[in-house]
């Protein structure tokens, strides 16, 4: 925490939300007690417990009523949902959930009986059909559910139970031909010795040319 910046954009408010659940997390994590006998809680962390339970209910009552508007919004068109997503991504929901489920899922790991006690899973429970609606208006969301690990050079073998180097029809490219290819305005990657054509890919993806 000491050495992550502060963001400009981010409200004090919401910087002081962050740090008290990470309080909340760090006070819930288990020590290494010599002596302590298993699924008894001290009452000091019953309360800590049930603190996290009524800030995580306040939280996805605030979610839960913020996420039907950004939906009606984003169904508009995907530059209505790009724009919406920016301003989730910078609000509660982007900045404070993410990293509360990721935390109770390690507390869950860590000891789930104090995690049962705590009630504060369920409430998250509440969420999915909020976030599965939004996350549904992405674009390509279609297409990436019909093409699911569906690319050929990477499920054709897989499916067949055959190698492409038992393959008499497979083609033999070059690193030369590669490099022409791509200067053409092509877009081919090798990977573990394959080459794949992912130019279809490139105009869908948001992360832009030099990182694929």
């Amino acid at each position: 925490m000491e050495q992550e910046l502060y963001s400009k954009e981010r409200s004090a408010s919401l910087d002081l939300l962050l740090r008290f659940q990470r309080l909340l997390v760090s006070k819930l994590y288990p020590a290494d007690c010599v002596g302590q006998v298993p699924n008894t809680y001290s009452p000091d962390l019953l309360g800590v417990g049930s603190l996290l339970k009524k800030y995580t209910a306040l939280l996805c009552t605030h979610i839960g009523d913020i996420l039907p508007v950004a939906t009606s919004i984003a169904c508009t068109s995907h530059r209505h949902f790009a724009e919406v997503s920016c301003v989730v991504d910078g609000d509660l929901t982007g900045i404070l959930l993410p990293e509360l489920v990721v935390s109770i899922v390690l507390l869950l790991s860590k000891n789930a009986g104090l995690m049962q006690e705590a009630g504060a899973i369920p409430l998250l429970a509440g969420l999915l059909e909020h976030l599965d609606r939004f996350n549904h208006l992405a674009p390509g969301k279609e297409r990436d559910d019909n093409e699911d690990l569906a690319w050929p050079g990477i499920m054709g073998s897989f499916f067949t139970g055959q190698s492409c180097r038992n393959n008499e029809e497979v083609t033999l490219i070059r690193k030369a031909d590669l490099e022409n290819h791509n200067k053409d305005g092509g877009f081919w990657t090798v990977i573990d010795g394959k080459v794949y054509d992912i130019k279809d890919f490139q105009t869908q993806s948001l992360t832009g040319s030099s990182i694929l």
